[in-house]
């Protein structure tokens, strides 16, 4: 049977995420390197790989030689892994051993040690007969052998030895310059794990898995009360919708009018402006109008607390305890450096799937950029927002991104540094000084689907909310910033 034709018996690793980027799961009979620093993770996950195979069904054997049986368990039991049923065989020293003051005269020690350590794992293996093992760690096996030589011969006839018995193991390493390449070539799998400050957090890579391939790239990783999570970085789906242009009223007539009757489905908007010019105001009434019309709809705040937001809307008349009582909004603050890029991305998917969103703001970019942890720079950021709009838009949901300019007057940039290739749809706002009085514009410069005006009107906050008034006609220099009549001098533009 070729390669192409051989079919793989593929086991649940107990971490969904992880069998994620495993394409399905870990092969049935197969040896997997966990690697990675102290404190990374490398023994609860394995854990978690042998609490799957105990609630599978299967038996389970742990061959451990740094931490005791009881320890195991207990640490275990506080994170609710349950591994009480495995048959454990510990291979390191004993307390005896530090008070003895034996030596070997006659043969090496390591001949002694070697004698009895493999004995003991194939008594225990043909007593058990297990369908997974963990080693933790397999540095104790590199320990015995004089060269990489016999260290590659013994993991091989050792792997072999488990393969005949279809058995799956988990082998974990510190990384260090002894033998590793012999085990990452003979591994059939190799689990990368990292952490870094608590900014960059922890970090999950697949750098092999041999015969079924992986998703590649650097993930999210946490460990949290219930053990180890993992959180892909998304792939965008092909679309799951049919394209539909239907569009979200801002509820503003003036404001949908520049718009031509408002946001399409399916795309994403960008609304950009310097601070406290009214970004998040706007947003707020895309997403007001929408859940008042029955369109679910999610809003995630990086820039502003909930309390803050609720108190604001509330104040221009927007109903939101009532939408989100009604299960039409959910609101939600996202905590700094709380989250992975990753993490965020598959909860805002997972809660879009569920609530059958049809809009979604992102309050901003940059509280994004600052509040996420960072496992990666801020291109690579930006390449996960971007893949998470695509997941959204392909489910034909709306998507407003937030985005705070430097400029408080004129627009020498349409967006902050390098995200407008994000956006089907650039909304712009902005001050303009006239006659010493700074008033606010709205406008947009990009529509990929419809129309729009190509003169941006005035605005105003007022204690009803947003007031949008006529296109600021007879004037120029309104994007310098710095506005100037022309013509007859009669501009009749006005927000009331």
């Amino acid at each position: 049977m070729s390669s192409s034709e051989r079919q793989f018996t593929q086991l649940s690793s107990g971490i969904s995420g992880l069998d994620s980027l495993l394409r399905g799961g870990l092969v049935e009979g197969r040896l997997y390197l966990v690697i990675g620093p102290p404190g990374t993770g490398k023994t609860l996950l394995g854990t978690q790989f042998l609490e799957a195979g105990l609630e599978a069904g299967d038996d389970v054997l742990f061959i451990h030689a740094e931490e005791s049986a009881s320890d195991l368990r207990a640490n275990t039991a506080e994170l609710g892994i349950d591994i009480s049923n495995a048959t454990f065989l510990d291979v390191g020293p004993d307390s005896e051993f530090f008070e003895e003051a034996e030596s070997y005269d006659v043969v090496k020690p390591r001949d002694v040690e070697d004698g009895h350590l493999i004995s003991d794992i194939r008594e225990a293996i043909e007593r058990v007969d297990p369908d997974r093992v963990l080693i933790d760690p397999i540095t104790h096996f590199q320990y015995l052998e004089p060269t990489e030589y016999q260290f590659r011969k013994r993991v091989i006839s050792f792997a072999r030895f488990l393969q005949d018995r279809e058995t799956t193991v988990l082998a974990t390493k510190t990384p260090s310059n002894q033998m590793d390449t012999q085990l990452r070539s003979l591994s059939d799998g190799i689990i990368s794990l990292s952490y870094g400050d608590e900014k960059a957090g922890r970090r999950i890579r697949l750098r092999k898995h041999r015969g079924i391939g992986q998703q590649d790239g650097s993930h999210g990783m946490e460990i949290r009360d219930s053990g180890v999570e993992v959180y892909p970085a998304l792939e965008p789906e092909q679309r799951t919708r049919s394209f539909d242009p239907a569009q979200f009223s801002a509820g503003v007539p003036e404001l949908d009018s520049l718009l031509d009757g408002g946001l399409e489905r399916g795309t994403v908007t960008i609304l950009s402006g310097p601070s406290g010019v009214g970004k998040s105001t706007t947003a707020t009434e895309f997403l007001a109008s929408a859940a008042a019309d029955g369109s679910p709809a999610l809003a995630y705040l990086f820039d502003e607390s909930i309390d803050t937001f609720s108190h604001r809307c509330e104040t221009f008349g927007i109903p939101l305890s009532e939408l989100r009582d009604e299960g039409t909004l959910l609101v939600e603050e996202v905590e700094s450096l709380a989250l992975s890029p990753e993490e965020f991305a598959n909860r805002v998917k997972t809660q879009a799937e569920e609530r059958g969103a049809e809009l979604v703001v992102i309050d901003g970019i940059a509280g994004y950029k600052n509040a996420i942890k960072r496992g990666q720079d801020d291109v690579e950021l930006r390449r996960r927002l971007h893949a998470l709009t695509q997941q959204l838009t392909r489910g034909n949901t709306a998507v407003i991104l937030i985005d705070q300019r430097r400029d408080v007057t004129g627009l020498h940039e349409p967006t902050s540094e390098n995200v407008s290739y994000l956006a089907d749809n650039i909304v712009f706002q902005n001050y303009i000084e006239v006659a010493g009085e700074l008033q606010r514009v709205v406008g947009a410069l990009k529509k990929r689907v419809g129309g729009f005006e190509t003169v941006p009107r005035r605005f105003e906050i007022t204690a009803d909310g947003l007031q949008v008034g006529d296109p600021v006609s007879g004037m120029h220099g309104v994007f310098e910033g710095v506005p100037e009549q022309h013509g007859d001098g009669n501009n009749q533009s006005s927000t009331h």
